[in-house]
């Protein structure tokens, strides 16, 4: 489904996604904690004070830090006000938790919940979707508290900005935006990897070319064990340099046309259940494919699960509408909170930025509602 969630500040800042653990076979290596370092030499100081809470630089850095350790992975760098713009939900997560109930917090880790068992799934193991955490400096506990604040937080609009979305508003949705719940084809396969790149550098230069060829041998050996019929996932376990998928028999989520590399694509689809592919070769190095199983496109129906949680379309499509309502109303209230709460923003550059972001968003939704000169 094409619907977008809220995304927790933890979730968004990882950036996570099964794409990354498969097209770019190559994981990064492991980030040093550059929030501690930056800790170490400057103190921490309160960035932010407000009635009954404080933010530390800590607490920005740790966020700011992972994301910008993960966007250098994949060749990329934050987007103008990235900072500016965490702080800002920070301290509407701080204002939001302060008025948080019992249920509220129930409802928080419920949902935090669901969020890591879902990521999980999408990476094909723990394992995996582990070391990914560790490349961008952040543990599981930390995730899992910062998701858990997070979800609390919307909790806590949901219930005081009494958002509600009618069963009638489900199906109007759904009948009104087919092409949202269209699922393309899709391709769940397994594979070994022999990388003939350096993973560790960046962006990954090639291995000697000895080296290269001593693995495609290796790789053309391993071809003809997995046809006379050995088992392949334990030849993946076993061989596969893809730390993202080895640990699971070289399982990959299932994907659709246009999210894999070129020949690792062209190769999967052009396979039938249970066939084992020739060598393909990609920049990352020698692949052998074996398809499990091709889904047609179709068209989800409101009462079927989700491929990527427990949930079924349905509740995803009411938590989706949900969330585009507290949208809506959150910046009114939030910004009202501030005012009440006497939240002052401490340091001098940071405020400067978000002064910036707020004339920004100010202007764009002036320019949005025709009231711009």
């Amino acid at each position: 489904m094409k619907l977008k969630l809220i995304l927790s500040i933890a979730l968004a800042a990882l950036i996570l996604n099964a794409r990354a653990a498969t097209e770019n076979a190559a994981m990064p290596a492991p980030a040093t904690n550059s929030a501690d370092a930056m800790t170490a030499l400057f103190g921490d100081p309160d960035i932010v004070k407000g009635d009954g809470f404080t933010i530390k630089r800590s607490e920005l850095d740790q966020v700011v830090s992972s994301a910008k350790a993960n966007a250098a992975a994949q060749n990329q760098q934050l987007p103008a006000g990235f900072e500016a713009g965490v702080l800002d939900q920070l301290i509407s997560i701080h204002l939001l938790l302060q008025k948080a109930t019992d249920e509220d917090r129930a409802a928080g880790k419920k949902e935090a919940d669901l969020q890591y068992a879902a990521l999980i799934k999408r990476f094909g193991s723990e394992a995996a979707f582990q070391r990914q955490l560790l490349a961008v400096g952040m543990t599981v506990n930390e995730l899992k508290a910062k998701a858990a604040q997070e979800a609390t937080a919307k909790a806590v609009l949901t219930r005081l900005l009494k958002v509600t979305v009618t069963n009638a508003e489900l199906q109007d949705y759904y009948t009104n935006h087919p092409a949202d719940f269209e699922v393309p084809e899709t391709a769940h396969v397994q594979h070994i990897l022999l990388m003939t790149v350096d993973p560790s550098s960046r962006p990954p230069t090639p291995l000697p070319t000895n080296t290269i060829a001593m693995k495609r041998q290796q790789i053309d050996g391993l071809l003809k064990r997995a046809r006379a019929g050995e088992d392949f996932g334990a030849l993946a376990r076993q061989y596969s340099e893809d730390p993202g998928s080895k640990d699971n028999g070289g399982e990959l989520p299932e994907f659709p046309k246009g999210q894999m590399l070129p020949e690792f694509e062209a190769a999967a689809f052009s396979l039938t259940n249970n066939q084992i592919s020739d060598v393909v070769t990609t920049v990352y190095g020698f692949h052998i494919i074996k398809l499990l199983s091709i889904k047609p496109a179709h068209t989800l129906t409101l009462a079927e699960k989700s491929s990527s949680t427990n949930l079924t379309i349905a509740d995803e499509l009411r938590e989706a509408l949900s969330n585009g309502k507290i949208r809506k109303l959150t910046p009114d209230y939030v910004k009202q909170l501030r005012v009440d709460d006497h939240v002052e923003i401490l340091d001098a550059n940071l405020k400067s930025e978000e002064d910036a972001l707020t004339a920004a968003a100010a202007s764009q939704a002036a320019g949005a509602d025709g009231t711009t000169k």
